[in-house]
Parts: structure tokens; sequence; C-alpha cells
């Protein structure tokens, strides 16, 4: 039976690493109970300040440098450690190795954390090195390194133990490594575009500012349900109508009661942002140089490779409107169309649509079957239809549509924006045809929010908003196939006794 907090102990290592942690103890040197090792290089720093060292060259610089037992070699003559940086090796004299040092180095094993102290030099072979003065085991691994050291094979067991999936896989390491530098990017560009970030809830008395499925709790003291957030976008616009800031952003997780899919995860990151007096248009803007900056603190540049295709995110993207795409792409022309004759027209062109759907759920199932599957190049599809755009201002000449547009990027979505709706009355109006949706049987409609009603009634000004799916762009900014290569700890379904680590669950992905 496999428990979710055991592995199998089919080799009995374990219990050679058990017996080897009873040694160190039995010696005065248990590793669970060590000082801290204060370090004086990291082994990048180490291999970078003796760079210039030439074979056979030693120094009588001491340095202390600490790290995770990659290799054991000559029985403890040379070990290999990994930091967060590089590996760097260590030299221990064949004397110690044979005599007062041998049960230490015996009680090792690949995956132990040990810190070193000793004086730099480069080998023979041209290797910088660290002879050992003393060394110290600051951690014993009771569980063996995955597939000593060539990765997890896998790959639910890679999302499920990340920890164990990092150790083992550098391309891991570096793909999250990736996206966080890719965040901080974001913030440090916003930042200096004199955006304020901010902080809203997370748990809502009414979901909304999206239309999708909630998750529900409740609150015991209040005896109320709360929604988890699917987005913040309402409590941001609260905080610039009151005048905090005209330029506003939070980066943050949603979540969503919906499907698992190589692109959907239940909880995600979206970047959100609003500015006062600026409107769809100024978001293309900002969305394009804040996708930009990613890219280039990603990859060093605007062009990414994606699997067979090079992404240019060179501002300025294409733009095009999504009625000319479906004409583009679809052959189909719906504008002036009734309810009745773009239904026909749709499926005419073989596109399923519902019976009774209106003109802006024809247009959107036209645009989601036939245009969405060719956009790879960035693309800003603009003047979506007002009917499924309940929070967007609509166009002043074209009332049917709505002043917001999507970016498309190798088909998938990852920009929302538009034209911020500042009509309370006509904002009413919107939450009052989407509640008749949900009472029709729509339960991912938008409720009618009063609080967000009142907080536009004291007068909002003009005002863009924009949202980025975090996600997605590091998906695309690593080249990685599956949301879960970018999420540190992706949601799993939870294994039970007499599962085996294949388990054949992906969590629903498809």
């Amino acid at each position: 039976m496999t428990s979710p907090q055991t592995t199998p102990d089919v080799t009995g290592e374990r219990a050679s690493r058990e017996a080897k942690l009873q040694t160190l103890r039995q010696m005065g040197l248990d590793p669970y109970n060590q000082p801290k090792f204060p370090k004086s290089h990291k082994n990048a720093a180490v291999h970078e300040a003796y760079a210039h060292l030439q074979p056979e060259e030693r120094t009588e610089d001491s340095v202390a440098v600490a790290g995770r037992v990659m290799a054991i070699r000559n029985s403890g003559l040379f070990i290999d450690i990994l930091d967060d940086t590089v590996k760097l090796q260590v030299y221990t004299p064949k004397d110690r190795v044979q005599g007062e040092w041998a049960p230490l180095l015996k009680a090792l094993d690949l995956g132990d954390i040990i810190g070193v102290r000793g004086n730099v030099r480069r080998t023979k072979r041209g290797e910088i090195t660290v002879d050992s003065t003393d060394i110290v085991v600051l951690a014993k691994a009771l569980e063996p390194p995955p597939e000593k050291w060539h990765g997890l094979k896998n790959v639910e067991q890679r999302y499920r133990h990340r920890e164990y999936d990092l150790i083992g896989n550098e391309d891991s390491r570096t793909t999250l490594r990736t996206r966080f530098r890719m965040i901080q990017a974001v913030r440090r560009f916003l930042t200096d575009e004199s955006f304020l970030e901010v902080e809203t809830p997370m748990l809502h008395t009414i979901p909304g500012g999206a239309i999708a499925k909630p998750f529900i709790t409740h609150h015991n003291a209040l005896d109320i349900p709360l929604f988890m957030r699917i987005a913040p976008e309402l409590h941001l616009k609260r905080l610039v109508i009151g005048g905090l800031s005209e330029k506003v952003f939070e980066i943050n997780r949603c979540f969503r009661n919906e499907g698992i899919s190589p692109r959907h995860n239940p909880e995600f990151t979206t970047i959100e942002l609003y500015q006062a007096y600026a409107d769809y248009a100024d978001m293309m803007d900002i969305a394009e140089r804040t996708i930009a900056a990613a890219a280039i603190a990603a990859t060093g540049g605007t062009k990414v490779k994606f699997g067979e295709h090079e992404l240019d995110f060179t501002p300025p993207f294409r733009r095009a409107t999504m009625l000319d795409l479906i004409e583009e792409h679809a052959g189909v022309k719906l504008e002036g169309l009734n309810d009745e004759a773009a239904r026909a027209a749709a499926k005419a062109a073989g596109i399923a649509v519902e019976p009774k759907a209106s003109w802006g759920k024809v247009v959107e199932a036209c645009f989601e079957q036939k245009v969405e599957p060719n956009l790879i190049q960035p693309t800003h599809v603009v003047e979506l239809p007002k009917a499924i755009s309940p929070l967007a201002k609509a166009n002043h000449a074209r009332p049917h549509v709505a002043d917001r547009f999507e970016t498309f990027c190798n088909t998938w979505e990852i920009a929302n924006a538009f034209s911020e709706l500042a009509d309370p009355q006509e904002q009413r109006a919107r939450f009052e045809a989407q509640q008749t949706q949900r009472d029709e049987g729509d339960d991912e409609a938008h409720r009618i929010d009063e609080d967000f009603l009142k907080a536009q009634s004291a007068g909002m000004m003009p005002m863009g908003g924009l949202g980025i799916g975090i996600d997605r762009l590091a998906m695309l900014l690593t080249n990685s196939a599956t949301i879960r290569e970018v999420i540190a700890f992706p949601t799993l379904r939870p294994r039970h006794d007499g599962e085996d680590a294949q388990g054949g669950d992906t969590g629903g992905e498809g």
C-alpha cells in the first residue's frame, strides 16, 4: 500500500540512509541540529572570482560554501555540491579520506546538504575546486534523489512533488525562475510608469469582474457564503473612483471553479491595471509594452521561440476587429444581421451555435471555432460584441460592439481590456440582463453588484482597464506546452492508498 505521504522503499536505500543518520548522531554530528552556516560565497561567485586561476594554481583564500551533494567520487576524495546557482567541486586530501574523516564521508549520500570551508584552487584538469578544511553535514536526505539526478520520469510525479523535480531537473528550475523574473519585470515596469501597486480582497460577497463559475466557501462568524474572487476588477475600479491613485495595478491569484486543461488551472495569476482618463487604445499601448518588458526579462529579447513558431512581441501588434477576422477566416459576414439571420449564416458555414443564441453569442462562437486557431502572432482583436462585454463601454459609432480588445498569441487569449463603462444606469441595465441569463440557467453570468453600482454613482471618470494572464504569458516565454510547467504547485487530484505512482491521473487535463 502506498499512502500519499510515503514512497515505497523497494531497494532498502531509505533504511541505509537512516542507519547513516544514526551513525552521524552517534558521532555527535546530528545534521538536523546544526547551527546556521554562514556562506561567504555562492558557487557561481567562486567560479567567477577565481576564473583567472591557471591550472594547478593555488590560493590561500578561504571560502565557506554550501549545497546539495550531487556526486561522490573516490570514497569522498571529490564531491560535487549544487546551490541555487551552479555546481562546485570539493576536494578532501587522501589522508583525511582514509583517516579521521572516513566515518563522516562514508555516512554521506547523494542529496545530503553539506557546508564546506576551504581554500580555492584550479586543478590540473582546469576545475575550480575548494580544498576542504572543514565539512559539516547540514541535512541528511532520507529519500534518494530523483532517478539519481536524471530527473523524475513520471510527469504526474514531477508536478505532485515539485521539490524533487527541482532537485533533479535544471530545466524546471530555469522555467520557474524565468516566470518569477518576468513577474518582477512587469512590476518594475508598471511602477516606473507611475502605477501604484495595491491589494484587494480575495474573498467576495458577490463574485464579479468576469464571467466564470466561482468557488464558494462559508464564513462561520457572519454565517454568510463567500466567493473566492474570479477577478479583482470591481474593487480596483472602486479605488480609482475614490481617488487613491489615477493608476493602480494588482498582481495576485484568481480562482475559477472550472475545468483543468493544458491552459487552465483552478487558481491562476493575473495582473490587472486601471488608468483614469484613459481608454482601450491606451490599454493596447500599455499591454504591448508590458508584454515586451516581460519578454526581454525572460529571454533577452522580444522574439521568442515557441514550438515550431517564432513569436514576435515587438510593438506594435497587429490590430483587427472581431467581425473582420471572422469574415477573413470563415467567410461569414455578420455585420447588420439580426439574431436569426446570424444563426443561419453561422450554420451555413458549419459553425455550431445554440438554437436561441443572440447575435453577440453567434459572433463569439464563430470567432472561437474559426478564428482563434489561426492567431499565432500577437494580435489585438478589437470591437467585441457589447452583449458579451457587460463591463465595457459601447462604441460611440457602432453601439452593438464594445470598445474592447482581447490579445491572442499562439491561438491563446493572453490579455483582455476595454474602455470601462462609467454610466451607473447603463451598468445596472447590463447587470439586470446578465441576471436574466442567470435565471435562465447560465450560472456563469454576472450577478448584480449593488456596491459597485453605488461606487459608480459617486462619479466614475473615463477609465481604461487591462488584464494579462501571467501563467499563459509565462508558458509562451519558456516554451512550455502545459500550464503545469510554469506553476510551482499545480492543482492535482489527491492520490489514495493503493494507487501507484503512475496513477493514470492527469487531474482532468485534456
